[in-house]
């Protein structure tokens, strides 16, 4: 998991970008890194996360997520038993918990990337 979120903490994303510009760009950052990843993986009916690298979730959001609503979905991917940690690259911050359902999550706040409080 340490592998895939530093490569993730070399993203610098313009503002504005619309989220499948934001998986791209994360899906070119992995590969700089020699990273494989897959795009969209079905991890059960009606459960699709955006990333997978291996065993680690991606999961990517514009702007600042409603926390309720993305610890409910972080929650149903961390279920999964294919899924071993979380990160979840947002364009603005959110404050999660260091686990859910057992399993790491870790955060990449793009603004933050940049130096740039929003």
């Amino acid at each position: 998991m340490n592998e895939v979120y530093q490569a993730l903490q070399t993203l610098r994303a313009p503002i504005q970008q619309g989220e499948y510009d934001l998986h791209q760009l994360v899906m070119e950052a992995l590969h700089a890194h020699g990273i494989p990843c897959e795009h969209e993986v079905s991890l059960a009916p009606r459960c699709r996360i955006d990333l997978m690298c291996g065993g680690v979730g991606i999961e990517i959001k514009r702007g600042k997520p409603v926390r309720g609503k993305l610890i409910e979905q972080l929650t149903r991917y961390a279920r999964c038993e294919q899924v071993q940690g979380l990160i979840l690259v947002a364009e603005r911050s959110v404050d999660l918990p260091r686990q859910i359902a057992g399993k790491p999550v870790q955060t990449v706040c793009l603004n933050r990337l940049w130096g740039i409080a929003l």
